[in-house]
């Protein structure tokens, strides 16, 4: 929240200065690895045996400005580490051939095995993230934390920082997760999406059949898309029926990647559960990520900063 830097960041953003390669240019790039490896700096890059002992997982769920991604995956790339990339099915061809060129010159850089068509606010944003964290599972790192991003984050730790403050978390998960008010309708009636409008603005609305109560008696809770979750508890996401039934109920609500998370973290007996007699866990509380608008624009940055963990 330095001013001057803020002011900084506006002026670039009015005058939009930066203009960084194409899509093409990036898969092009990619065509000739050994060069794109050195002149990337990614042959460079090098973990301390501290943070080779603790590796990390990431899904990154993109669709668009491959130079963005590229640059992303630069400043979280650790050879011991690994990486799920999740296009979405509507992207264009170039950026898809981009993001294939990445995963063919980083090996420990993969597609998802399973790609859906990403609809705002539907149960595919959420799908996006579960395959993801499925095909990481399957992976032989044996990662202790995963993390999600989007196409426009930027860390502000370093790797090291970052395994620093993932290790004092002792298995807890960081995700917002706070008391539904209002939004309580998001899952009250069946959604559905429009066929009406374009592809691009499809999302779900309200239709007048009302829904029963979650399954299994969950108490719901919302928050954020993104996490920072424990191997232990992905693999409960993956495994339990509990969490199956959840998301099975979730698919016709709206924007289900926004409860699904925040709902499963309070569920007692959970790896790294969040405890009921903790208050709401606010987006800033979590520590996980920082999102400043400014002037309307939305500047995303995955920030790792844990020193309140949950």
């Amino acid at each position: 929240m330095e001013p001057v830097e803020l002011g900084k960041s506006l002026i670039v953003r009015k005058n939009k200065s930066y203009v960084g390669p194409s899509d093409m240019n990036i898969a092009n790039a990619t065509s000739d690895c050994d060069r794109f490896v050195v002149s990337e700096g990614f042959d460079a890059i090098q973990g301390s045996e501290f943070e080779r002992e603790f590796p990390l997982a990431y899904s990154l769920v993109v669709h668009k400005n491959a130079d963005l991604v590229e640059r992303l995956l630069r400043a979280i790339y650790m050879p011991h580490n690994v990486y799920c990339i999740h296009y979405d099915q509507k992207s264009s061809d170039d950026f898809k051939s981009a993001m294939q060129g990445l995963t063919r010159c980083l090996p420990n850089v993969f597609i998802a095995s399973k790609l859906e068509r990403v609809q705002y606010a539907g149960i595919s944003r959420l799908k996006a993230d579960l395959n993801c964290l499925s095909d990481l599972l399957e992976s032989e790192v044996k990662w202790k934390y995963v993390i999600n991003l989007c196409g426009q984050d930027f860390p502000l730790r370093t790797n090291a920082e970052l395994v620093s403050d993932l290790k004092m978390l002792k298995g807890r998960n960081m995700v917002e997760t706070k008391q539904p008010g209002m939004k309580i309708r998001r899952w009250s009636f069946h959604h559905a999406l429009k066929n009406n409008i374009s592809e691009y603005y499809k999302s779900p609305h309200k239709t007048f059949k009302k829904k029963p109560p979650p399954p299994h008696n969950i108490e719901m809770f919302v928050g954020s898309a993104y996490f920072t979750l424990s191997r232990e508890f992905a693999l409960f996401v993956q495994r339990s029926p509990l969490a199956r039934d959840f998301l099975v109920w979730s698919e016709d609500t709206y924007s289900p990647d926004e409860h699904f998370w925040a709902t499963l973290v309070r569920v007692p007996g959970v790896p790294g559960e969040v405890m009921r007699s903790v208050p709401d866990i606010t987006e800033q509380a979590s520590k996980t990520r920082l999102i400043q608008q400014l002037h309307g624009a939305c500047v995303r940055s995955a920030e790792r900063v844990l020193e309140t963990p949950t």
